[in-house]
């Protein structure tokens, strides 16, 4: 019994037509028109419409999620974990007025790290926009250009970040 490679197209008994999207030693993996994803075990009755050879690279499920974490890190706003340096953790960002009437401000230097990094990763994800936008070559240049002047405004606050490979980058002299 041959085996029917992955977009080969069958009907059978129970479910109707359906097409094979996915195999294993025993079963396929077959969507139906009208039932939609089901099981079936390799040597169950079914006919054959039409059959395409198994010549379709077959990807593991690591590779396919590994795919998608780097599409959702490029064209989201979903945020890396990006690791605060370690003598900041667990410290407190301290503002004083220098109007001593006036109350100053405290927060975690956690809560602020992560409003940086939500800033950088907002930065990148305009990047992107940019780079696949309908603009003209010379509005793309000026507009990333203007964007790396705003990460060179950001290399102060570097010395939050654990890894070097995570800092803001400015333009070089």
């Amino acid at each position: 019994m041959k085996l029917l490679g992955i977009g080969s197209r069958i009907n059978h008994p129970e479910y109707g037509k359906g097409v094979v999207t996915n195999l294993t030693s025993k079963q396929y993996w077959v969507t139906f028109i009208d039932d939609g994803l089901e099981t079936i075990d390799i040597d169950s009755e079914f006919e054959v419409i039409e059959t395409c050879e198994d010549d379709v690279d077959t990807v593991s499920f690591y590779d396919v999620e590994s795919s998608l974490v780097q599409i959702l890190k490029k064209w989201s706003d979903a945020s890396e974990v990006v690791p605060i340096a370690d003598k900041w953790k667990g410290g407190q960002l301290i503002l004083e007025p220098g109007d001593t009437n006036l109350q100053g401000k405290d927060m975690p230097i956690d809560t602020f790290f992560h409003k940086i990094v939500m800033v950088r990763d907002r930065l990148r994800v305009m990047e992107q926009k940019i780079n696949s936008s309908n603009l003209e070559e010379q509005e793309k240049i000026d507009l990333q250009q203007y964007i790396t002047r705003i990460y060179g405004s950001l290399t102060s606050f570097n010395i939050l970040f654990k890894l070097k490979d995570q800092q803001f980058k400015g333009q070089k002299k």
